[in-house]
């Protein structure tokens, strides 16, 4: 290796050694203080005549979580240990932390989830009122990660019964990898799988740390060795709109336009729509979304 190779190896690893000694800073300051704001009347615990203190005791969290008294103590410290998604999983739920706190542990922590919320704060009812008023329109609500945060009736019947899916499993690039009936009704599914993973890469690079798609990367890659095999190549894209061709369960072949609509001036949330590319395509895709409500029904 040569030496500028060597010093900038060694300087990486100095920013990641400091940013984890940060996010261990700021997880140690984020439990102390749910630990101090939680009474123990809230956790079913009698106060003391002797409780100094309105908040929960460390060797109280710990009783409550299951964990030794010492190894807590070290967490609060910022002390370098590793912390299992069962121990965070347990901390989550003696601090009674809500969703968004959740996720805020794990990322601290440095750690995927292994039971995220289904709910997101992108999703607003505005949003779902105009998916609606998009209809029969094909629409949903996506992140850069491919997960399906909302989505229409008639989406819901596009490529699959979506509403027959996992919550945890409704994301494009799963569906599209190893579900079959959503892979069979992509009629270019070859090209289409190879975008996907070309414009997953492009959006992972600014993603790299996050523990969230760095398990999708795991899961895509374990499950799929046409994945695998697209993913090795190092293809890179990015986000462009195209016209697309589904084979409909109920109405049969259909031709649209897709159309992205960014959410936010980075490429995040996103509005996915699919427009009729054809009068016939247009007359399917309503009878589509009248099957939808008869189902609904």
């Amino acid at each position: 290796m040569s030496t500028m190779a060597s010093h900038t190896a060694v300087a990486a690893r100095s920013r990641e050694v400091t940013a984890s000694a940060v996010r261990r800073h700021e997880l140690a300051a984020f439990l102390r203080h749910r630990r101090e704001h939680i009474t123990p009347e809230q956790v079913g615990l009698v106060r003391g005549a002797r409780r100094r203190t309105p908040g929960l005791r460390r060797e109280e969290v710990a009783h409550l979580s299951a964990v030794g008294v010492t190894w807590y103590t070290w967490l609060e410290q910022a002390r370098d240990i590793q912390v299992s998604v069962q121990v965070l999983d347990a901390l989550a739920r003696t601090l009674l932390l809500d969703p968004t706190e959740r996720a805020h542990l794990f990322q601290l922590a440095g750690t995927a989830d292994p039971a995220p919320t289904t709910t997101c704060p992108s999703v607003t009812p505005a949003l779902r009122a105009l998916l609606e008023q998009i209809e029969p329109f094909p629409a949903c609500l996506q992140n850069s990660r491919y997960d399906i945060l909302a989505h229409n009736r008639t989406y819901g019947l596009l490529l699959c019964d979506l509403e027959s899916v996992p919550p945890e499993d409704r994301n494009c690039m799963i569906l599209s990898y190893t579900h079959e009936q959503w892979r069979s009704s992509i009629v270019h599914l070859e090209s289409a799988t190879r975008l996907m993973a070309a414009r997953f890469r492009a959006a992972m690079a600014g993603h790299l740390a996050d523990p969230a798609w760095k398990a999708l990367l795991k899961r895509l890659r374990e499950s799929s060795p046409d994945f695998r095999e697209i993913w090795d190549r190092h293809e890179v894209v990015a986000p462009v709109g195209k016209r697309k061709e589904f084979r409909n369960a109920y109405v049969g072949r259909l031709t649209v336009d897709h159309t992205d609509l960014w959410l936010s001036p980075d490429t995040g949330p996103r509005m996915v729509t699919y427009v009729p590319a054809d009068e016939e395509s247009r007359q399917r895709l309503e009878k589509l979304h009248a099957i939808a409500l008869e189902r609904q029904a």
